[in-house]
């Protein structure tokens, strides 16, 4: 199991877990390219790459709600390097709202970000990733194995990474393409944004989980290079508390 002189493509790269996955793919020997919508970050997060790592980087800014711009940066990332070893899909938007309360706008956000854009990239990836007989990382959710009652819409984007991740499993892997689903329950990132206060600002240190835990096990997924780790839980220790 070995990243080194691997070819990584990390999407959602600019902050939390793309950006410590990022790392933690860099510091296992892989080159990475780094997509997300916010370019001064990614210019900035390949400036300390390089750096830290010594790996070559490449900056992909991406909207994955945009087909076209998805299957430009795979194209990119295999022009640039040559190949490409490993997917890390890892974008998700929560709006958190009652059903009847949703806006269309922010029910197509979060379909559009976190089901279309997970397509569009495994679409496109899978031909280079059965080349080099590669690895495809979802980052999923708790709330894809679970219900969400208090955000429902964005469960089902989770629930449908999940059936598609090992829908798609089951399609490739007798091409030799490793599918690994990563599921984290809060994570102390940038997300929830879009509602107002981030789980950053919510959460104090060590109450829920770092997103640099959540990059080990998806690099530690990333590396196999015969065997498929099929699904990996990453929960806080008191999250069935009260259950």
């Amino acid at each position: 199991m070995t990243l080194q002189d691997s070819v990584a493509l990390v999407t959602g790269a600019s902050s939390g877990i793309g950006e410590e996955t990022a790392h933690a793919l860099a510091r296992e020997g892989a080159d990475v390219a780094v997509a997300a919508r916010r370019r001064e970050r990614l210019d900035a997060l390949a400036d300390d790459l390089e750096a830290a790592h010594g790996v070559e980087t490449l900056v992909v800014p991406t909207d994955v709600r945009e087909e076209d711009q998805v299957e430009a940066m795979v194209a990119e990332t295999v022009e640039t390097f040559g190949r490409l070893d490993v997917l890390v899909n890892n974008v998700g938007v929560g709006v958190g709202s009652d059903v009847e309360e949703l806006s269309t706008e922010d029910y197509r956000l979060m379909m559009e970000t976190n089901a279309d854009g997970y397509f569009f990239a495994t679409r496109a990836a899978i031909p280079h990733l059965r080349e080099t007989e590669g690895n495809l990382v979802f980052v999923g959710s708790f709330a894809g194995q679970y219900p969400r009652p208090f955000n429902p819409v964005y469960a089902a984007t989770k629930w449908w990474v999940r059936g598609f991740a090992h829908s798609v499993e089951g399609q490739v892997g007798s091409d030799g393409i490793g599918v690994s689903v990563v599921n984290p329950t809060e994570v102390r990132t940038e997300f929830g944004s879009e509602s107002g206060e981030t789980f950053e600002e919510r959460f104090e240190p060590g109450e829920v989980t770092e997103p640099e835990e959540v990059a080990e096990a998806i690099a530690f997924a990333a590396a196999q290079d015969r065997s498929t780790v099929h699904e990996i839980d990453l929960y806080r220790r008191d999250k069935f508390d009260g259950w």
